[in-house]
């Protein structure tokens, strides 16, 4: 049984028979869950009367879907609502901090223009305008564009690892704070079939394979890295939110089974991580797959497997 929280109760459902008898209504059930959690989150932020959200999760938790979802939710309630990316401030490449070992370290706040945000976020608060810069993700720099933005009296939400961070929140006590990330593991009975970590890493295997040009088996290794960030520079902060928002969708692991078994199975038998790959590739065995073309183009699910209406780095 796998529980999925809503506002107001929690429902339980038999996962495995609701997949194999009617996958139309579980991913149905699943998107309404989801919509319930931005309804919550947006009527909260509403009544907060906040001008600035600070959303942040760890890699592959849905912050930008789910940033862009309730600046949606925000907008039929008649709050005009913005979303700004803090990975437009990324300083390149070339600034980055590095590893012990010389390798780039992405996870590091370091690698943000904290003074430009910091600036940005100011004239934001004081007078709903500002300029942002614009990152070029192929160059890995800087562009030369830029980006004004008015929020019209509305909300402003800032997504990215950091927003939470000291540096950046700490400047705006009075600004609404949510922390995401999928968070629910998939239990039958009292056996843990998938755990809610295992759904990041499938998440970001299948995005990154297919939209980044990077192999499975260099985000296994990068996996690492990222986990050993999220501890120092994400979790710190989390118990800060205002909003805990859980982005795991029931019917999830059945529809990424398409796509990120085939990649699991062809990482070699050499490879570091093997026995975790193959642990991985044992769980996915008990989800009958679902069939990809069942969820929506505003689906949280479609930053991962494409064909969504929102835009993506």
């Amino acid at each position: 049984m796998i529980t999925i929280w809503v506002p107001k109760r929690l429902v339980e459902i038999d996962l495995y028979n609701v997949a194999a008898c009617s996958p139309q209504q579980l991913a149905q059930l699943s998107e309404h869950s989801y919509a319930q959690r931005v309804n919550y989150a947006a009527e909260k932020i509403r009544m907060s009367g906040a001008k600035i959200v600070m959303l942040t999760g760890p890699s592959a938790s849905g912050k930008t879907t789910s940033a862009h979802c309730i600046a949606k939710a925000l907008q039929k309630r008649g709050t005009p609502a913005q979303v700004v990316s803090l990975d437009n401030f990324f300083k390149g490449a070339e600034f980055y901090p590095r590893l012990p070992d010389g390798t780039l370290d992405y996870e590091n706040p370091d690698t943000l223009d904290l003074p430009l945000i910091k600036q940005c976020l100011r004239e934001l608060s004081e007078t709903g305008k500002t300029t942002l810069p614009v990152y070029d993700f192929s160059a890995e720099k800087r562009s030369d564009k830029a980006e004004p933005i008015d929020l019209q009296g509305g909300v402003c939400l800032v997504e990215g690892i950091h927003a939470l961070n000291d540096d950046i929140a700490g400047p705006h006590p009075e600004a609404a704070k949510l922390y995401i990330s999928a968070r629910s593991n998939v239990n039958d009975g009292a056996a843990l079939r998938f755990k809610g970590t295992w759904m990041r890493l499938t998440r970001r295997a299948v995005r990154d394979y297919s939209f980044r040009g990077t192999g499975v088996a260099d985000t296994l290794e990068m996996w690492a890295n990222v986990r050993r960030g999220e501890k120092l520079y994400i979790s710190p902060y989390k118990n800060r939110a205002d909003i805990i928002f859980d982005s795991s969708l029931p019917y999830e692991v059945s529809v990424m089974k398409n796509f990120a078994l085939p990649l699991l199975q062809a990482v070699p038998e050499e490879n570091a991580r093997r026995g975790e790959l193959l642990e991985l590739i044992e769980a996915f065995q008990w989800f009958e797959p679902i069939d990809p073309e069942l969820v929506p183009v505003d689906s949280l699910l479609r930053e991962f497997i494409g064909g969504g209406s929102y835009k993506y780095h």
